[in-house]
């Protein structure tokens, strides 16, 4: 009795079979009078199993071409098809041949009848009128042997899973040998002719192999038996620089399963070459000398070539990205350098009244100011640019910078602001955030030409991201013609634009995202053709702090005195602005080219007061080597540097005095060494102010 047996699968499924979930067994009930089809269902009420009650035999075989049942109760004295004849028919289809019949009858009791339906197939027969709870106790057999026969081939599937998935290190069963041995012959080909290495490794430390194929003889020059001969040989050739982070990551499989790394590994030639190394931790020996052992399995590849081909790439790119910045500096800066040669070479031609000549001038300087912003903007792109971080509140500060956005939007463009009540407190470079929010601002107008809305909300972080919760975060928002992939992958490269020539340099986006990087936050756009952009831009939170910040802007007129100025500096045409500059606000000027001539005139003259020194001159001594011997030599002595760039951030803190970017304004360097001068300290009464208005 029961269902045949299905055939072991041959290959494993990719999943292991449900073993927590059986399927409801069923019982077919196949008789032509509705009443007795009603007293089944009531008998067999609380079985746990579904019964299909049909009226004929055609009925009965129409269910069992689609549905297996556990039992076929199958009336004998039918119209049409008998059950003789249905039960016949089951028992020719091969997928019902065992599925169990109970004839039941009114009518044939004699022995001859008895007789010809056990032959016909059936396994028991029950006579009407039928007593409930015989009919229940007969199919409940049935429906138990069903779900234990159910039960076993879920079994025997979720083994024969287990068995294919530990293939590599279990043998298979008795009657399977011959099969496992040509299984093994052909994985032991695929092993020693692919570059492939597999491996199987004690899952704890100090993960010594236990298997290795042949075919890291090919690839590192060392024979399979070495690796397991010597539990650590493999790790002692490890580059030093990569085993720490090896062994962390493989030790990691103990929890999470699986490890994935790569690796500089000495090859017998001596050479160094990149291995690929990702495995899985296996199950547990349930049997023998190595019960509840577990082990590591995994795969190791020569991954030499592609990081190869990764360096020429990324090489390839900083190039195209150097030519790129390259050409986009040199022609902005050819553009600038044509209206500062071309009108000074017409202002030294010929003669012109003061107002012609004056035109002149005021083009120069404002060809030298986009020059010096265009320079700003490079430094920001490449995180190098000097900030001055204070705590500000940005809600406040956008608030406050709100007007300008407007008037720089125009009158089509609707700004709408959304700020968090409570105060912002994020650390940041106030200017330079004002600059960020300008640029946004800019380029949203220009992303919408008939007008639309700008929205600026601001928050504070709820979940935490690349930045902790509670991080101050910025949106722009805008109602433009938005971007596609390709252009939102580009926006912050330098020089790169979709404005039409001589509207926009290419650097306003990159000039944000290089100021939010430098400031240890985060910037990331969001757009879609047609629906807008929105630039997020997260910055770390700060502490409010004990008292406002106040920018004090640099006075109109600019102050000078009579003490004396050392300057430093190695190019000429800067030296002599500077002398000039000093000297025509009074100061006693001295200067020097090199940081050795500066301290030997620093020795013969203890009386200077002012040390005025660029940081970057040849001779191997910077002014921040500089200002520290003269400061251990005369400890009153004032110190302001100079630069046109610094470079890194540590460098730049390793100074331990003021340091004003190139390119500075007269007015500017007067009130930086008018405010050094003016520190407290006893000087001579003989010293004088002379104010000297701005030009």
């Amino acid at each position: 009795m029961g269902r045949r047996e299905k055939p072991l699968a041959v290959a494993a499924p990719p999943e292991p079979p449900d073993l927590s979930r059986l399927p409801q067994p069923k019982v077919l009930v196949v008789d032509d009078d509705e009443r007795n089809g009603f007293a089944a269902v009531q008998a067999l009420e609380g079985l746990d199993c579904e019964v299909v009650v049909v009226s004929s035999g055609e009925d009965a075989l129409r269910r069992l071409l689609t549905d297996e049942f556990a039992v076929i109760l199958l009336d004998l004295h039918m119209p049409g098809m008998d059950g003789f004849e249905t039960a016949a028919l089951i028992r020719g289809r091969k997928k019902t041949a065992r599925t169990p019949i109970v004839f039941l009858t009114a009518i044939f009791r004699d022995e001859a009848h008895i007789f010809k339906a056990y032959s016909a197939g059936a396994v028991d027969m029950v006579f009407k009128p039928v007593d409930p709870f015989i009919l229940r106790a007969k199919v409940s057999v049935f429906v138990d042997i069903y779900r234990r026969t159910e039960e076993a081939h879920r079994l025997a599937a979720h083994r024969q899973w287990l068995l294919q998935e530990n293939a590599k290190i279990e043998a298979s069963k008795a009657q399977a040998e011959r099969a496992l041995r040509r299984s093994e012959a052909h994985q032991q080909a695929i092993l020693t002719s692919l570059p492939i290495v597999f491996h199987a490794r004690v899952a704890e430390p100090p993960f010594a192999p236990v298997f290795v194929s042949d075919s890291v003889e090919t690839i590192t020059g060392f024979p399979a038996e070495r690796f397991v001969a010597e539990p650590g040989f493999g790790s002692s050739r490890i580059h030093p620089d990569d085993l720490a982070r090896v062994v962390e990551t493989v030790s990691a499989a103990n929890q999470t399963g699986s490890y994935a790394c790569e690796f500089r590994w000495q090859c017998a030639d001596g050479g160094y070459r990149w291995l690929s190394d990702q495995g899985v931790l296996g199950p547990e020996y349930r049997d023998g000398d190595r019960e509840g052992e577990r082990q590591i399995l995994g795969v190791i590849m020569d991954s030499t070539d592609r990081h190869t081909l990764e360096e020429q790439l990324a090489h390839a790119q900083k190039m195209e990205a150097v030519g790129q910045l390259t050409g986009g500096v040199a022609h902005d800066f050819n553009n600038l350098l044509t209206v500062v040669l071309g009108n000074i070479e017409i202002m030294g031609r010929r003669a012109e009244d003061d107002a012609r000549r004056a035109q002149r001038i005021d083009a120069i300087r404002l060809a030298a100011e986009r020059g010096r912003d265009l320079t700003k903007q490079l430094l920001a792109f490449s995180r190098r640019q000097n900030l001055t971080p204070v705590a500000a509140d940005v809600g406040e500060l956008i608030n406050r910078f709100a007007p300008l956005l407007r008037q720089a939007v125009g009158e089509a463009v609707v700004v709408e602001l959304d700020l968090q009540a409570e105060p912002l407190w994020a650390n940041v470079d106030v200017s330079q955030l004002e600059a960020a929010l300008l640029n946004l601002a800019v380029n949203a107008r220009d992303a919408m030409p008939d007008g639309g809305t700008l929205t600026i909300s601001a928050a504070t972080t709820a979940e935490p991201g690349d930045l902790p919760a509670g991080s101050v975060r910025i949106a722009v928002k805008d109602t433009g013609v938005g971007m596609d992939l390709a252009v939102r992958e580009r926006v912050f490269e330098p020089f790169f634009t979709t404005k039409e020539i001589g509207r926009g340099s290419g650097l306003g986006l990159s000039q944000v995202y290089g100021f939010v990087r430098q400031s240890e936050g985060q910037v990331r756009i969001e757009s879609e053709p047609g629906h807008g952009a929105c630039v997020e831009i997260c910055l770390p939170a700060a502490s409010a702090p004990a008292r406002p910040t106040v920018v004090v802007p640099a006075p109109e007129a600019m102050v000078g005195g009579s003490e004396q100025i050392l300057v430093v500096e190695d190019d000429a045409p800067v030296l002599r602005f500077s002398v000039d500059l000093l000297e025509g606000l009074g100061y006693a000027v001295v200067s020097a080219t090199s940081a050795n001539e500066a301290l030997a005139i620093l020795r013969r003259n203890p009386g200077i007061d002012l040390l005025f020194s660029d940081v970057v001159m040849p001779g191997g001594v910077n002014g921040i080597a500089l200002s520290e011997v003269a400061r251990r030599e005369k400890p009153s002595l004032k110190v302001l540097l100079t630069s046109g760039f610094v470079g890194h951030r540590a460098f730049r803190e390793r100074a331990a005095h003021a340091i004003l970017d190139k390119p500075y304004e007269p007015r500017i360097l007067a009130a930086r060494i008018r405010a050094l001068l003016d520190e407290p300290r006893k000087r001579p009464p003989a010293r004088r102010r002379k104010q000297v208005a701005a030009s």
